[in-house]
Parts: structure tokens; sequence; C-alpha cells
């Protein structure tokens, strides 16, 4: 099984048709099961195609360019966390070749106002992959110092929900970097919860971003804040960072995260 995550910065990148090319060409070669999205945006105005899904949905545009690679087997699902800029409804995505049994979005900030930029929300989906039933939370969470809604609270709401599946993947933008010791990223660990990078047989440094990006504008360093964690111990052959100029060229802000299971 390959998963891959990515909070792909969507429509605020230069270029950003041909990098949506680049991360289509890249699903096709590799073939994930499942890809979880963060920061998958559409505009307020555009035209409604179906549901709450717009015409330039990241998500939608993506699944078109697939389909012009001649890859007709993923569908999506996508849902909407707040409004970003100004002129973006801003959520979380799943694409996957398997079949979608179950899918439901919950809030886990303090606030479910879609006006505030700090508004969370995470979309599941569960599958059944070589006969075993298992979840999937794409999940874009906020900062662990917050007076308002400090990432603590956000990740209790998100286990409680989680704890519910007998084996679930949270996959995605967590920001909080794995190298501050006693804050978020120790927080979720406590919970007994298995960090597959850590469980790789083969990784590389983890770092998915470099340098000062939206949301940590004064950053100066390298951080790993993109995760997949897993409910159970599971054999993870390889954890790679990908889109990092290295690993095939940079497409967002943030630099993905792909393992083999």
């Amino acid at each position: 099984m390959k998963l891959l995550t990515l909070n792909c910065h969507s429509w605020m990148e230069e270029n950003q048709l041909e990098k949506i090319t680049t991360l289509a060409e890249t699903i096709k070669e590799k073939s994930y099961d499942v890809i979880a999205l963060q920061e998958v945006n559409q505009s307020i105005d555009a035209e409604i195609i179906e549901g709450h899904i717009k015409k330039d949905n990241f998500a939608l545009v993506l699944l078109e360019e697939l389909k012009q690679l001649g890859v007709n087997d993923y569908q999506f699902t996508w849902d909407f966390s707040h409004i970003g800029y100004d002129i973006y409804e801003e959520g979380v995505a799943f694409l996957t070749k398997h079949s979608i049994e179950e899918t439901n979005a919950f809030f886990v900030s303090e606030s479910d106002d879609t006006n505030d930029w700090k508004t969370r929300k995470v979309i599941r989906i569960k599958l059944t992959i070589d006969n075993e039933s298992m979840s999937f939370y794409s999940c874009h969470l906020g900062w662990w110092v917050d007076e308002a809604d400090p990432f603590k609270n956000q990740f209790d709401r998100l286990y409680r929900i989680a704890v519910k599946d007998e084996k679930f993947f949270l996959m995605g933008d967590f920001n909080n970097p794995a190298e501050i010791r006693e804050k978020g990223y120790d927080y979720i660990m406590s919970y007994g919860l298995h960090d597959t990078y850590a469980l790789a047989n083969k990784r590389d440094s983890g770092i998915t971003v470099a340098g000062n990006i939206a949301g940590w504008d004064q950053n100066k360093q390298d951080l790993r804040i993109d995760y997949i964690f897993s409910s159970t111990p599971v054999e993870v052959k390889e954890s790679t960072v990908i889109f990092n100029g290295k690993n095939k060229p940079v497409i967002s802000d943030h630099f993905g995260v792909e393992i083999t299971i």
C-alpha cells in the first residue's frame, strides 16, 4: 500500500497548472492507494459543478489532469474548512483508487465559523484494502501556542473520533515540528500512535518545510511538520519526502511525504 500526503498551497503557487501536471504525472507513476491533500482551494465565485464542488476546485482539476494522462481509476472527496485569502474556499481532500465506503467531515477547531481562517475541519474516508477495513483522515491542524484554539484541544477532538475506528491513519499538515520536545509532536505520540517515519526501514531527513512559509513567517529552520500516523504498528518499507526539488520538482510551500507499507 502506498500513501501520499501533501499540503497543496493551491492556487497560491506560481505556474500552478504546470505544478498540477507534475503532481498528476507523479500519481500516475507511483499509483498511490490513498492521497491526502490539504489547502485544497476553490474560488468563492466559481461555477458550481455538483453539490459544493466548484469548477476550479484543485482536486477536481487534478482529477481531470489525471484523466488527460489516461488515469481513470481515481475518485475524490473534498470538504470546506474556511475562507482563505478572502477569495477561496479552502478545504481538505482525498484521492483514492479504492471504493470509498464511508466519508464524513467534522470540525476540530473551537469555532465552526468558516469566515475565520483558523477554523479547522478534518475529512475521513473508510476503505477496504486487501480485505482489511481501515479509515484515513486528512488533517490540517493549528499551532501548539494559540490562546483561542490551541493544537492540544484540536487533536483531542480528532482523536476522540478517530479512535472509534479499529485501524486508522492520520495524514497531513499538523503544524507542530517533530524537532521540538514537550509540545505538539510529543503530545500526539502520548496517545500511543505510531509515526510511520520512525517505523520505516528506509527513510530520509523527513523535512517538509524549508524556511519561512505562510503560518511560519519567522521560521528560519528546516521542519518536519507533515506526517502519516498509524493507530497500529505497521511495517513501513520506506518513508520519503517528495516534491522537494531533489525527489521531484517543488510544487508547493510544503513538501510531500510518501510511504510504502
